[in-house]
């Protein structure tokens, strides 16, 4: 590894803007993980705030051993916690935040939808206040394809009309509609919010990936137990849909790719001022059929799975037009559905049982 690379340039070298210390929430995540690992190997200054709900500290170590960099500091809190939050801020200069802090899944914001809008919802708001407070005005905003809902086939971009069916996609709406009035009403503000449906794979090195607590609600971790035996098959929820094959056709994006987004994202908060939205995909979809085929190809094995029932506020068919940050950006994804099975595979056999027995980084508060 060449230990002086990220001393080459400055992130953003070039542009009128760029920030240098990069608060990331939820950074202990499966998302925010591997974007902790893609800004260290691009030079910013990484401070992460967690609550470990559905994470894991170990996975700091592992970040810092592929980034051959540290994390900045890592705190422990809710991102609610409006007291615990500004703290983080009145110790680092903070130039900008990637807000990945959320509760995700479809199927679980069926059963806590108060649960879901009280932190997706609740932990934005408390961000924004503790940003203003501290002269902070620019955000990267993870958000989702799921607020197109029930749109029907076909292709959605940022136009297409909104109709969250679940409580998930309606949090996240209704943070975008905040984070929108805010930057109407205070013009120092700037936000980018990227939209994207299924991120799925791992780290190439097998050293980070999904590892929920309990049984996975996502396809790709779920297909990954199943192949090494974790699971006896996989639940298929839904064979009765409008499709080709009858199950549900979604559009999956590498993790590393989504996280590079968010990373080229942050090179263009300069740009302009105001809220722009951007879907980030392949622009391509898959049914559940064809990703337990490519699964089942990449393992070298059968994949065993049962058509269940459909789940409520699932839909047919959802997939994205990422034409708008290819335009603007000159930026696309590069990485294919066979590249994320093999990935998230590796994941799975380095580390069948997740991160448990893996030693957390220490806590690094200043």
């Amino acid at each position: 590894m060449d230990k002086n690379r990220h001393a080459r340039a400055r992130p953003g070298a070039g542009r009128p803007w760029a920030p240098s210390t990069v608060l990331v929430t939820g950074g202990a995540g499966f998302i925010g993980s591997h974007a902790c690992v893609e800004l260290l190997d691009h030079g910013y200054e990484v401070v992460v705030v967690d609550d470990y709900s559905n994470s894991a500290p170990q996975v700091f170590a592992r970040a810092e051993r592929i980034a051959g960099r540290f994390v900045g500091a890592v705190y422990e809190l809710d991102v609610r916690d409006r007291r615990a939050l500004s703290a983080v801020f009145d110790r680092h200069p903070v130039d900008a935040v990637v807000h990945f802090a959320a509760l995700k899944g479809v199927s679980g914001s069926a059963r806590r939808p108060v649960e879901y809008y009280d932190i997706n919802v609740g932990g934005t708001t408390a961000l924004l206040s503790a940003m203003h407070e501290h002269g902070v005005h620019r955000i990267v905003f993870s958000s989702s394809c799921w607020l197109y809902g029930d749109a029907g086939p076909g292709l959605l971009d940022e136009n297409t009309p909104v109709r969250p069916g679940n409580p998930f996609a309606a949090s996240k709406w209704l943070c975008e509609q905040i984070l929108a009035d805010v930057c109407r009403r205070l013009p120092e503000y700037t936000v980018l919010c990227l939209r994207y449906c299924n991120p799925a794979g791992a780290h190439p090195s097998g050293l980070l990936g999904e590892a929920p607590r309990g049984a996975p609600e996502n396809m790709m971790p779920s297909l990954a137990q199943v192949a090494v035996g974790r699971r006896e098959r996989l639940r298929v929820f839904g064979g009765d849909y409008p499709t080709p094959d009858g199950t549900a056709i979604r559009d999956y994006i590498h993790v590393m790719d989504t996280v590079e987004a968010h990373r080229v994202a942050l090179d263009h908060l300069g740009d302009a001022p105001g809220m722009r939205v951007y879907n980030i995909g392949l622009g391509q979809g898959s049914s559940v059929l064809d990703v337990i085929a490519a699964f089942s190809e990449a393992s070298g094995g059968e994949i065993p799975y049962e058509l269940t029932d459909r789940r409520p506020g699932d839909v047919a068919t959802l997939v994205a037009n990422p034409a708008a940050v290819t335009r603007d950006w000159g930026w696309r994804p590069s990485r294919s559905l066979t590249d994320m099975c093999r990935d998230a595979l590796r994941f799975q056999l380095v580390n069948p049982h997740g991160y448990a027995g893996t030693a957390p980084v220490a806590d690094r508060r200043p």
